[in-house]
């Protein structure tokens, strides 16, 4: 058999990581764009369009099986212009053909995307995900599959034609939603209770295996908690509830690295043991913000201690040098799923002392069957508490001797392969992680994390921000790609919880000059926001993402970010743009309201307006009020500590003018108070807009 890499294909130029590991491939592949689909329409030859990722497990696996094998890629080079599609950097193809998947066989789809596609009008005629390489699991197979397909468009072309029609019209019709008169916090509730309905009482999370951490959902509810605590309201426990033990569940579960930190992307089973073991920025800093909102909730020191394990992961292996975030880990390494992570009793017990063993093993469940594949993942059976009593040791004794274990293990496991990452820098997930890192640095008062934010803004900004336009993707210093909807609004939430972290008005500046180009490029006149610009590419869709999935609806947090700066600049376009977001989308609220968790918090938002802090004085004076501020959970809050020496403010912030010492602005939507001097009078205020101290 020819070796792969006695083949090049039109792959090798690419920066994805996901591109180049098929640029050896024998089949002729083609990345997306006009040589490819010129191509395609000037031999009259259908398109096969395959869409993965770097840390799909399933996509190397069809790449080793059909793509590596040059009898499968000389019909694929026969009978189709191949095209291979990164979905992390074309998340605008991989929506519109994830859709057109769903419509064309009323199923999910998935990763590797695999569509054909009329090679004219680039309309998807057949669709689905992974296909093995011999008939297996009721599958034919992939060979046989692609003659059937071509024979098919050959033999039926103007059945093709007329199924692609009404193809179009059902992609269109998606955008079209009705219109609220009023908003109204029904959906709220709504969602309260279908969340409530679908939660799992033993295990935590929502639904059974295969088990997402749903950040967003979780968010919702933990708000929701909080709302229901303020002004002498009767707590929501049952909510909180449901985000504290999911929480820790996770946070005990093999979803969770238990030695390096970080994430999983899902558990394959009901109790976050065994993970598919790829891990992804967007998970983490979704989760890592959670964590850190969790904890000063609730002060529990395991969300404390689970913030810290992440935010160090991130720092250790997802950072480059010059600041941007990586995106992903692999599942594989030396070509199986989870081998980096695994282990068995003897060799654990080979790298540490007895009493290390004896207890590290009744911890993760090394005296138990193997949980994996004859092998063991590790998954927190017995606490830190009841390991105490186990053992009649005190705490401090437990914690010392699993840190010291825990530290063993993760040398020595160091020393394997290790699994692939993929080094291409995402703006919109850097949003998403320098959200966390600000949140967990704010509220657990940690500068290490704030300052490894403030390195990813700078990076971006200096790297992805050109000309006044934003720029999707950076890899080895080449940055390409108009940026999406996604791209500005996390870029805009990641600087809100920046400036609440510590001051800059460079920051600000750059969330004003982005909003303006998301109303300016991105706004639809029925209400919310295109995922592509005006001047993109133009595609068989133009998508108006309005459901979360494994990241928030861009809707969804455009709405909450154009609410907060409008009230925090006394902005009315900006307040304006968040009311009509939700009035246009509101009917696809109302259908499913549960699955719109970002746009609930906009909606919670609009009908219950953020409070504005601003402090304004010396540095030194501010700091003992600041810290006041990030001490309790209050989601409804935006604060700022603003130097007396900074001059030149925008909007209503110029009114916000310093005097003396410590001077704080607080408003409620578009009502404010006097200016407050006296710190106690502070205390009161803020006090009244605070959870209650966790039981």
């Amino acid at each position: 058999m020819t070796e792969q890499s006695d083949y090049t294909n039109h792959l090798a130029s690419e920066t994805s990581p996901y591109l180049l590991q098929h640029a050896h491939n024998p089949v002729d592949w083609y990345p997306w764009g006009p040589e490819a689909l010129d191509k395609a329409q000037r031999e009259n030859k259908p398109i096969l369009l395959s869409v993965g990722y770097s840390a799909c497990h399933w996509c190397h696996v069809m790449a080793h099986e059909s793509f590596e094998d040059p009898e499968t890629a000389e019909v694929m080079n026969a009978l189709f212009v191949n095209i291979k599609v990164d979905r992390e950097e074309r998340p605008d193809i991989d929506k519109i053909y994830q859709t057109a998947h769903s419509l064309l066989t009323r199923r999910s789809g998935g990763w590797p995307l695999t569509v054909f596609l009329t090679p004219d009008d680039r309309v998807p005629f057949f669709a689905g995900t992974y296909f093995p390489n011999e008939p297996r699991h009721g599958m034919p197979a992939f060979t046989d599959l692609m003659q059937r397909i071509a024979a098919y468009l050959d033999s039926h072309a103007e059945e093709i034609r007329t199924q692609n029609t009404s193809l179009i019209e059902a992609l269109q019709s998606i955008n079209s939603t009705a219109a609220a008169a009023n908003l109204n916090p029904v959906p709220l509730d709504t969602a309260r209770q279908q969340l409530e309905r679908d939660f799992d009482e033993r295990h935590g999370g929502f639904g059974q295996a295969p088990k997402f951490p749903h950040p967003a959902n979780l968010e919702f509810l933990l708000r929701h908690w909080a709302g229901s605590c303020i002004n002498g309201g009767t707590p929501d426990r049952r909510a909180l509830h449901m985000v504290v033990f999911t929480l820790e569940q996770m946070a005990r579960g093999g979803i969770h690295d238990q030695l390096a930190g970080g994430f999983c992307r899902y558990s394959v089973d009901d109790y976050w043991m065994i993970p598919h073991f790829e891990k992804m920025l967007y998970d983490n800093g979704a989760l890592l913000a959670l964590y850190a909102k969790a904890c000063a909730a609730t002060g529990n020191p395991l969300f404390r201690r689970t913030c810290g394990q992440t935010a160090a992961w991130v720092g250790r292996e997802m950072q480059a040098d010059e600041g941007g975030y990586f995106s992903s880990l692999d599942a594989d390494s030396e070509g199986v799923e989870g081998r980096f992570y695994v282990w068995t009793p003897d060799a654990v017990r080979s790298l540490l002392e007895e009493t290390e063993y004896r207890v590290l093993a009744r911890h993760f469940g090394l005296d138990r069957s193997a949980n994996f594949e004859g092998l063991w993942h590790l998954h927190i059976y017995r606490t830190r508490e009841q390991l105490a009593r186990d053992f009649s040791l005190e705490a401090d004794a437990v914690d010392a001797i699993l840190g010291r274990a825990s530290d063993k293990l993760l040398a020595a496991r160091e020393q394997r392969v290790r699994p692939g990452r993929d080094d291409k820098i995402l703006t919109s997930w850097n949003g998403l992680m320098i959200r966390g890192m600000a949140c967990a640095g704010r509220y657990l008062d940690n500068p290490v994390w704030i300052e490894s934010a403030e390195r990813a803004v700078d990076f971006i900004r200096s790297r992805l921000w050109k000309d006044g336009r934003l720029l999707a993707t950076c890899k080895d210093g080449r940055v390409h790609l108009n940026a999406y909807l996604d791209d500005h609004v996390y870029l805009i939430d990641g600087l809100l919880e920046l400036l609440q972290a510590r001051w800059r008005s460079s920051d600000l500046r750059f969330a004003i000059e982005l909003a303006e180009v998301v109303l300016g490029h991105f706004e639809d006149p029925a209400g919310g926001f295109f995922f592509t610009s005006d001047d993109h590419e133009a595609l068989i869709q133009r998508p108006r993402p309005v459901h979360d999935d494994a990241t928030p609806s861009g809707n969804g947090i455009a709405a909450q970010v154009f609410s907060r700066l409008g009230h925090l600049l006394g902005e009315a376009r900006y307040l304006d743009a968040a009311e009509h977001t939700l009035q246009g989308l509101w009917s696809s609220i109302e259908s499913m309201p549960h699955g719109h968790a970002s746009l609930l918090v906009a909606l919670e938002e609009s009908l219950n307006p953020v409070q504005t802090v601003i402090l304004r004085g010396t540095q030194a004076a501010m700091a003992a009020w600041h810290r006041r501020l990030n001490r309790s959970y209050a989601p409804r809050r935006l604060a700022l500590a603003i130097p007396d020496t900074e001059r030149a403010l925008p909007g209503m912030l110029a009114e916000r003018t310093p005097q003396g010492e410590v001077l704080a602005y607080i408003c409620s939507g578009l009502s404010c108070s006097a200016p407050i001097t006296d710190f106690g009078h502070f205390e009161n205020l803020l006090s009244a807009s605070e959870t209650p101290a966790y039981p």
